[in-house]
């Protein structure tokens, strides 16, 4: 397949990232027939059917063919860091949440000093990509997009349970948190068509992949941004990270860098754009010291209560034998099933102490629970998991480029629970999730409690088993934030323009000056939706 390029090629636009940001931009800038788009992509094409199906993320996200297998440090442990490689990126593996965030988020982005990111300016770019099959109000939810979002199909009498559970520890039951209030528990929305996971390459690039004057690159890792003074012309690529195969792409407008919260400052900083003393000592050299390149990493810090069932059938049952079978002919036949859920069924949007005007945690509840708290290896007993986070943490890390070889892994240090308020915000949720899961309205179901056990009760004994046991929600972002230019650690301005340097933009999570209250690939989407219309130098949308 990469035998037709070409060494040199020339287009409107270049675009390095295929995810929930670079298919989207894709998409749109290319409906313009006079405008020439390239996508390049360091995976390949998401040919696995694990990463169509639903429940097949189990299957995939492991995998170095289909993901980067990141490590981060934290507290002297690594936690894993898997990102999407393929068409589609993350949005390939993810948990498939459709969650945008508060209204709030986005107005704390525009006080920031970034003009036209209130929520009232970025609620029309959400509409835009929706194509929302539950039941909805027209002011908060789009129909006819790309994007197939869809709420729960398949019930289980515990995740009712749960609800109930909520709603008497006052957390009413809310079926839309994407409409006018976040606060409350209830069934998910998620990005799932009747059976098969809606990703941005399902969604915005397999209708388009004819078109004449979009080119999508596969197998081609980016290693460098090319640059004449401070103008940025083009990228150098190497065919499957061989650097014996190099390919130059020419831009005639821009370069767009959507590689996500990790690549995207990797690639920026091996491509001479960075603090100068750390692109000393990699080797880079210097095309623009902008120190805030890597830094103000954010994440979600999540950890998992978790209880054995009595009474009833779980996920770690229902996915063995002769009843996966049973779940498999279901999802055949369009029926509610197992292997078109997501793995976090049920949300619970609640507050870490009374009086407070907006939710700062984010729960989710499933009947299924996993070994040592990860992802892929059920139980051998029925479970069910009750999982916490702090929605607005206020630790930090950062993530940097090792040399400018682009085929090795950043450093990422993740800082999670450095700052005192998030310990003390987490430690609320923990002890909510445990009260949720011995509630009286799951006392029929609930067993007894397998994680953290017994004989953790005090915050010091709860903040150290989320230290042995937390890991990374993937929500990352922040990395080359959104700030007026007399801030010296932002990377790009409110159009998204990489300051101090032109021809340039970065157009994913990386520019979030905050993480939203929320999973991110519904605000990564927004972005790009926003941007596509400031790049073509459309009005904004209304």
């Amino acid at each position: 397949m990469n035998s037709k390029y070409r060494a040199e090629d020339i287009f409107d636009y270049v675009i390095v990232g295929a995810g929930a940001a670079g298919a989207v931009l894709a998409n749109r800038l290319s409906a313009d027939p006079a405008v020439t788009v390239c996508l390049i992509e360091a995976g390949g094409r998401n040919t696995s059917p694990w990463l169509h199906i639903p429940a097949g993320f189990i299957k995939v996200i492991k995998n170095p063919k289909w993901t980067w297998q990141f490590q981060a440090q934290t507290a002297g442990r690594m936690i894993a860091y898997p990102q999407g490689r393929t068409l589609g990126r993350t949005t390939a593996i993810n948990g498939m949440i459709y969650n945008r965030g508060q209204a709030q988020d986005f107005d704390d982005w525009a006080r920031m000093g970034n003009r036209g990111w209130s929520y009232q300016d970025v609620l029309p770019y959400f509409r835009r990509s929706e194509n929302f099959s539950g039941p909805s109000s027209p002011q908060f939810h789009g129909r006819g997009g790309p994007l197939n979002v869809s709420a729960a199909t398949w019930r289980h009498p515990i995740c009712d349970a749960f609800i109930a559970a909520a709603a008497q520890s006052g957390i009413p039951e809310n079926p839309d948190y994407n409409g006018a209030q976040q606060a409350g528990a209830g069934y998910f929305q998620r990005t799932i068509g009747s059976r098969f996971r809606s990703s941005t390459s399902n969604a915005f690039l397999r209708p388009i992949s004819r078109r004449g004057n979009l080119s999508i690159r596969t197998h081609a890792v980016c290693s460098a941004v090319l640059f004449e003074g401070r103008v940025a012309q083009g990228v150098r690529y190497f065919v499957d990270g061989d650097c014996n195969r190099p390919v130059t792409i020419r831009a005639r407008r821009e370069v767009i860098l959507s590689a996500g919260a990790i690549n995207t400052p990797r690639l920026l900083e091996i491509s001479g754009v960075g603090d100068a003393e750390h692109l000393a000592r990699i080797g880079a050299p210097l095309v623009h010291h902008l120190p805030g390149v890597g830094g103000n990493l954010g994440d979600h810090y999540s950890v998992r209560v978790v209880a054995r069932v009595r009474n009833s059938l779980t996920i770690n049952e229902m996915t063995r034998g002769g009843r996966l079978l049973k779940e498999v002919l279901r999802w055949i036949a369009g029926r509610p099933n197992l292997l078109a859920v997501s793995p976090s069924i049920v949300h619970w949007f609640g507050f870490s102490r009374p009086g407070m005007d907006r939710a700062d945690l984010q729960g989710v509840f499933t009947p299924a629970s996993y070994r040592e708290g990860a992802i892929g290896r059920l139980d051998g007993f029925p479970g069910m998991t009750a999982g916490v986070w702090a929605h607005r943490p206020l630790s930090r890390g950062h993530t940097h480029a090792r040399s400018i070889d682009p085929n090795e892994a950043p450093e990422i240090v993740a800082n999670y629970l450095v700052h005192p308020e998030d310990q003390s915000v987490l430690a609320s949720g923990i002890r909510q999730a445990r009260a949720l899961l011995r509630h009286p309205a799951l006392q029929n179901y609930f067993d007894d409690e397998v994680l953290p056990g017994g004989g953790v009760e005090t915050d010091a004994d709860i903040l150290a088993f989320a230290g042995r046991y937390g890991m990374s929600a993937q929500h990352l972002s922040g990395t080359a934030r959104m700030g007026l230019s007399a801030n010296p650690l932002a990377v790009v301005d409110a159009e998204l323009r990489v300051h101090g340097l032109d021809r340039l933009r970065v157009v994913d999570a990386s520019v979030m000056p905050t993480g939203p209250s929320a999973n991110t690939a519904a605000a990564t989407m927004m972005i790009a939706e926003k941007a596509a219309d400031m790049i073509l130098g459309r009005p904004a949308a209304a």
